[in-house]
């Protein structure tokens, strides 16, 4: 595996970290499928009732960022509710194998994929075996 998730902080536990002060809305970690291919990394984030306007996916310092808001779209005023909306965050590690500039994301369904490229560095390469007579 090429990443890994950068874990959270555990209550009363200081953590260096390059995480960005967020606002006092609740987050969750939204579940996610990685997967390899043969040139490329492929991440599967659940993201439910997430507008697609408020996901924001962004590298820096070699961590992978994905934040969404997700808003409810209930007609009238609620007298019983079990399911909050919340908003996603969860960053990802990543190893030098990836190419970051090539990173694309597409959102269908309320999932949001991630192809993360591997380097050229980091493909594969087949060497030609000569036969000398």
């Amino acid at each position: 595996m090429v990443e890994k998730t950068v874990p959270t902080q555990q209550e009363g536990q200081v953590r260096q970290s390059t995480e960005t002060t967020r606002s006092e809305a609740r987050y969750v970690a939204p579940p996610v499928d990685i997967y390899e291919e043969n040139n490329r990394l492929v991440v599967a984030a659940d993201l439910p009732g997430a507008e697609k306007d408020s996901i924001t996916v962004d590298v820096k310092d070699g961590v992978l960022t994905l934040q969404a808001a997700s808003k409810s779209h209930a007609v009238g005023n609620s007298m019983y509710a079990e399911f909050e909306f919340v908003n996603y965050y969860r960053q990802f590690e990543l190893s030098e194998t990836v190419d970051v500039d090539k990173i694309t994301a597409d959102y269908k369904h309320g999932v949001l994929q991630l192809n993360l490229p591997k380097a050229e560095r980091a493909k594969t390469k087949k060497i030609a075996v000569n036969i000398t007579p």
